[in-house]
């Protein structure tokens, strides 16, 4: 009789053990893309050399707590999920792949995986040769990133780019990537891809906070003397500050919920 507390208590703890054994690993959100998906943080002296720019993949991860994955239970099957950031600056959906950006994410993609694709900030620079990516290479490179995907069993989501704080037109924010956001759509529909128009939903959401305090508060323009790294203030209307990248991370993770 005085032994069934030690049994009891045995019981117990073997009942915790086998549920941390037989909990699944965290589902793997793979992001690919470009300076506006990167994650600076990662970078030597960010602080010092980079901040404020943050890209939406930087702040991407509490929008997949345990909290919020029951409403993505769709997409991502798994008690967790851990988002890695694989976006760099400067690339198109060819430098990517020709610099084996794209095998390294390949050769750790498991079942059930989820791969973010959003390019094309880079493909449409006819200036940078090796950059550039017409419209009919830029939807093959885009239908190589799913079809990839789906052979290792994982999911793709395709990204329309997302919008630049230009151009405006009589208080509204228009399509500044030409037709990369329509091949996007193409390749989607084509091959039956889940697909977010992140170029769409990001410039409705810039227009409702107008030109001028988007361009204050969302993208890198930023005064003289106020960061390290930018002594002499910025002009920038493609990349983002902090508050700009958890923005679009929320847009990004509300169409995901609607998937």
């Amino acid at each position: 009789m005085k032994r069934y507390p030690f049994v009891v208590a045995s019981l117990g703890v073997a009942v915790l053990l086998m549920s941390f054994l037989l909990k699944s690993p965290p589902v793997k959100v793979y992001l690919i893309g470009d300076s506006t998906v990167a994650d600076y943080s990662m970078e030597k002296d960010y602080m010092e050399k980079k901040y404020p720019i943050t890209g939406w993949g930087q702040v991407f991860q509490p929008f997949l707590s345990s909290d919020s994955l029951p409403k993505l239970r769709k997409l991502i099957k798994g008690d967790s999920a851990i988002v890695i950031d694989k976006a760099k600056g400067g690339r198109s959906t060819k430098t990517f792949f020709n610099e084996g950006r794209w095998k390294e994410v390949m050769d750790s993609l498991n079942k059930n995986d989820l791969v973010l694709i959003q390019f094309g900030h880079n493909d449409g620079a006819k200036d940078r040769p090796e950059r550039y990516v017409d419209i009919p290479g830029y939807k093959d490179y885009l239908r190589m990133y799913v079809k990839d995907t789906r052979a290792k069993g994982a999911i793709p989501v395709l990204l329309t780019p997302v919008a630049r704080n230009s151009p405006w037109k009589e208080g509204k924010l228009f399509n500044s990537h030409t037709d990369y956001p329509q091949a996007v759509k193409d390749v989607a529909k084509e091959l039956n891809v889940k697909m977010i128009d992140l170029n769409e939903l990001s410039a409705k959401f810039f227009t409702k906070k107008g030109k001028d305090f988007s361009a204050r508060n969302y993208f890198m323009n930023l005064d003289s003397g106020k960061y390290v790294a930018y002594p002499k203030g910025q002009k920038d209307n493609t990349h983002f500050q902090p508050e700009g990248a958890r923005e679009v991370a929320r847009i990004v993770y509300n169409a995901l919920k609607k998937l």
